[in-house]
């Protein structure tokens, strides 16, 4: 918990946050000065200061599993990479595609994707996707440049013109809403300035912040300018993974049982305007989804 704490000193006040936690088996204490006088934001800079602290934390446990993951690749056989990655390759594709509304189960996408082996009584442009997100996924791995909106717009492009043609690859030139969500996309004049800006961002953050902060910050950015008509969260989703891949981090799958909690970070980030909130549930899902990797 993060307090106000007020110094006298020489009959002058002093504003400070102060946050005391414990580490091992040691009391710590993190201070920072505020003035003489209490900022108006003080609720918003204590919200910040506790990130910072927490981030710290988490990135240090992050870093460990980088390294620890880094070894397990390294010591393993070719072919148990392979399967590796194709075992994650169709449990994100499920995930990814079950949580934009895909009615294929995991066992149906797997057969699908391993043995060609299409559902029956389902939709076939579900079927259709996800063997185009399996493609588009490795693409997206084997990518050796950086991101830009170019090969974005290719990933689109590939994955739905063969179900949805009319969209793929294309900004949209007309407003949408969210279903269920409290959160309004940009307008249609808006989105080409903000796709500029984010480029811009990313080109002048990418080495200037941790891998997973930045991988977290490109979904977050980029869903909310929400630049295509239909799909953006697999878009989002995938050049997540792309930075993850690119700082050489392990990648990241948000199951579909995790949706809820998922789209609340999303919307409570967006609509008040607030990074830290999703950053934060990025830190936890990822640290959650690798703790296999924390273990000495």
């Amino acid at each position: 918990m993060v307090h106000l704490v007020k110094k006298v000193i020489r009959e002058q006040e002093y504003y400070y946050l102060e946050h005391t936690f414990r580490e091992k088996d040691a009391v710590k204490k993190k201070t920072i000065y505020l003035g003489k006088t209490v900022p108006k934001d003080v609720e918003k800079m204590k919200r910040e200061f506790l990130t910072e602290i927490y981030k710290k934390k988490w990135l240090l446990s992050i870093d460990k599993i980088k390294e620890n993951h880094a070894k397990e690749m390294k010591s393993m056989p070719e072919s148990l990479k392979e399967k590796y990655m194709e075992t994650f390759a169709i449990k994100f594709t499920y995930d990814t595609q079950r949580i934009e509304g895909s009615k294929l189960t995991l066992k149906e996408t797997a057969d699908l994707l391993e043995r060609g082996i299409t559902p029956k009584a389902k939709p076939l442009s579900d079927s259709k996707e996800a063997e185009a997100h399996k493609k588009v996924f490795s693409l997206v791995l084997e990518y050796e440049k950086d991101l830009s909106l170019q090969v974005v717009l290719y990933w689109h492009k590939n994955l739905f013109e063969d179900t949805k043609p009319d969209i793929a690859g294309k900004i949209r030139e007309h407003q949408v809403a969210i279903s269920g969500s409290r959160f309004m996309p940009p307008f249609p004049a808006e989105i080409y300035p903000m796709i500029n800006e984010f480029f811009r961002w990313y080109s002048n953050t990418k080495g200037k912040i941790h891998p997973v902060e930045l991988a977290a910050l490109v979904h977050l950015k980029f869903v909310t300018i929400h630049p295509f008509t239909d799909r953006n969260g697999r878009i989002s989703r995938l050049m997540m993974n792309f930075v993850l891949n690119y700082g050489g981090h392990p990648l990241l799958n948000i199951p579909y049982n995790n949706r809820a909690s998922y789209y609340n970070a999303l919307e409570r980030a967006q609509t008040r305007n607030q990074e830290h909130i999703f950053i934060q549930w990025f830190f936890r899902r990822y640290i959650k989804e690798h703790k296999r990797f924390l273990k000495d």
